[in-house]
């Protein structure tokens, strides 16, 4: 295969592992790079490459440069599973116009679990011939020493006054536009902010996601952290699957009438079937013309989270020509889960109604392999971890919700109060 001197040549020496590690305690203490859910996932160590991306044609930018690297790859990969070989991990932002990069990561290690199979791959840069003849003869690489555990210092956030008056009133401005016909769904989102000493162990927070959130991809992808619920596309030779959630109801754990209570409200609302149905129809619109054989749960399901209750359908189908997983991804985004209904409107009244870029939140988080194949989730239930003045990094969360007509804004408010949980719990005390 010729290769193209533009492209960087990478190649990824994969080989089997004896027992199964502790992916979580493998991450590194300040800088994260993990996926995982269960006994499935990965950690990266180290960057061998580090792609960025911005604007509109983000994601097909992105899906193009890493099949030209893909393609130009020397992959020597005995162990041929999901996510072995070459494989990067990334996070995307939401808006066109967001001042996020969206970022693909290649690790220089990525050590990666499936149930009782574990593997480990070493990725390089090749510049010169001399490089290719020492990575033509390199060895299965031995797995990394975990680093010594951080202290914890919890994180308090904190909501100002005027940014709640903001959201409620976006709420009553995004009834007022559905009320008039213009639209039929908007999502609003707010945010909540907190700081964390510099040296604080960020294996911390995703230990207690990964624990707590086990019907999640727990995800920390350059400082963006969190639990999605939410899978975007999966794609595996030539299968594909996806989740969508959209209605809501908090949890009362402490008493199961009251929780079996929410969630039969959950599954009886009118208004939140409504706003389900635009959901999965706009992924269904989206993935249509990519696929084959598309099918959906036969009616929507209550997702038991230990924050909320969401409804929930799940969609299969077989790709209809050799798409990447990224490339579905650009076509199902922004869906109506995370936009709102018809998108282009939707988007517009977030635009003017959201007094902050979402930044990555909403956006796509996860990984692709050389195959093109990978999984997406949607980031939601997550934060952004930045540097700060002062040796201290800043967290930004965020949460919203579907406004559809009849939505109350106090009501709306709770919501987003129940899906800050798992980040305001992971980074507390």
């Amino acid at each position: 295969m010729p290769i193209n001197p533009a492209v960087p040549v990478l190649r990824a020496v994969t080989g089997p592992l004896a027992g199964t590690p502790d992916l979580v305690s493998l991450a590194d203490p300040s800088e994260p790079l993990l996926w995982i859910r269960g006994d499935r996932g990965c950690v990266g160590i180290g960057e061998a490459l580090r792609l960025t991306f911005t604007g509109p044609n983000r994601f097909a930018e992105a899906a193009n440069t890493w099949r030209a690297i893909a393609k130009n790859a020397q992959i020597d990969d005995p162990v041929q599973m999901p996510g072995t070989g070459l494989v990067a991990l990334g996070t995307f932002a939401f808006a066109d116009h967001s001042e996020a990069e969206s970022v693909l990561i290649v690790p220089r290690f990525l050590v990666a679990q499936h149930r009782e199979a574990a593997w480990i791959t070493e990725i390089n840069e090749i510049t010169n011939s001399t490089q290719a003849a020492e990575a033509a003869s390199q060895e299965a690489p031995a797995i990394p020493t975990p680093k010594p555990q951080n202290p914890w210092h919890a994180t308090t956030f904190e909501a100002a006054t005027d940014t709640v008056n903001q959201y409620l009133e976006g709420v009553r401005k995004a009834t007022e536009t559905i009320d008039r016909g213009e639209a039929e769904k908007i999502v609003l989102a707010r945010q909540i902010t907190g700081t964390l000493a510099d040296d604080a162990d960020l294996r911390t927070p995703l230990k207690r996601l990964a624990d707590r959130y086990l019907d999640c991809w727990t995800f920390a992808v350059d400082g963006l952290i969190g639990a999605s619920p939410e899978t975007l596309i999966r794609t595996t030779d030539g299968a594909v699957s996806a989740r969508v959630l959209a209605g809501t109801r908090g949890r009362h754990p402490e008493s199961d009438k009251r929780d079996a209570q929410a969630r039969d409200e959950l599954l009886t609302s009118a208004k939140e079937q409504h706003e389900h149905a635009f959901a999965v129809q706009s992924v269904v619109t989206a993935l249509s013309p990519h696929v084959n054989e598309l099918r959906t749960s036969e009616a929507p399901f209550p997702l038991q989270l230990p924050n909320v209750w969401h409804l929930a359908t799940d969609l299969g189908a077989t790709l209809k020509e050799q798409s990447s997983s990224l490339e579905l991804v650009d076509a199902i985004h922004p869906s109506a889960a995370i936009a709102g209904t018809p998108t282009a409107t939707a988007v517009a009244a977030i635009n003017t109604l959201e007094p902050f870029d979402r930044g990555r939140y909403s956006g796509a988080v996860g990984w692709i392999d050389a195959d093109g194949d990978g999984e997406w989730v949607i980031a939601l239930r997550c934060a952004q971890v930045e540097k700060a003045e002062g040796g201290q990094r800043r967290i930004i969360a965020s949460a919203g919700g579907g406004i559809v007509a009849g939505s109350d804004p106090e009501h709306e408010l709770g919501e987003t109060v129940s899906k800050f949980r798992p980040i305001t719990e992971a980074f507390g005390a």
